[in-house]
């Protein structure tokens, strides 16, 4: 009896958290249908209420958004409302950092979260996984000696919270795993690891 409850666990537990998962993230989505005029919403012609028309709205106004500001009026667009923004106090410091830090994560050539990293975690002895964000900037450089590189240290199970810090280059293991797999192994707690290479399984033999 304990042996097929424990099956049947294996086989709900995860497709209850992945449906519960798409539902948060539609039903957020969904709420972009508040833009559009009560009489031009499904619900209104139709009578019931249908998730998921929202998720392709915010995707239409993503594409055409990218396609407007990919020509050169859009760009001049952008740039205006940019400086806009810029110009408001307070927004101008919370609107600049996402920004900043946007534009460094889903930029195809720059380098944040495109490694994954084995790192002395929270002191000597102790490993955990990390991605690297970067190297230090700013007057940070004046006052750390050799290669340093700026490291995010995810939390387990729910790597959106961790801690930020800075290491020695040689202090720091790259390795062989994408993101995905890196990430998949810090939520599962350790328990869905990556499979080995069997050029780095030689090398390390």
């Amino acid at each position: 009896m304990r042996k097929y409850f424990i099956t049947g666990l294996l086989i709900w537990i995860p497709l209850v958290i992945t449906i519960w998962v798409l539902k948060i993230v539609v039903d957020t989505l969904d709420q972009s249908m508040e833009l559009v005029p009560a009489g031009w919403r499904p619900e209104h012609w139709l009578g019931v209420h249908v998730p998921g028309f929202g998720v392709a709205l915010t995707l239409i106004i993503v594409l055409l958004t990218g396609v407007l500001a990919a020509n050169f009026i859009g760009e001049r667009l952008v740039r205006i409302w940019n400086e806009l923004l810029h110009r408001i106090p307070f927004v101008s410091s919370i609107y600049s950092s996402v920004k900043q830090v946007s534009d460094t994560l889903f930029s195809s050539s720059g380098q944040a979260f495109r490694k994954a990293l084995l790192v002395q975690w929270p002191h000597q002895g102790m490993w955990t996984i990390a991605f690297q964000t970067g190297i230090p900037g700013g007057d940070v450089v004046n006052h750390l000696h050799g290669e340093f590189v700026s490291v995010y240290v995810p939390t387990t199970p729910n790597p959106t919270g961790g801690y930020f810090v800075m290491l020695r280059r040689a202090d720091v293991i790259e390795l062989d795993m994408s993101v995905d797999e890196a990430l998949k192994y810090i939520i599962s707690m350790g328990v869905v690891a990556p499979p080995v290479r069997p050029e780095r399984a030689g090398a390390d033999g």
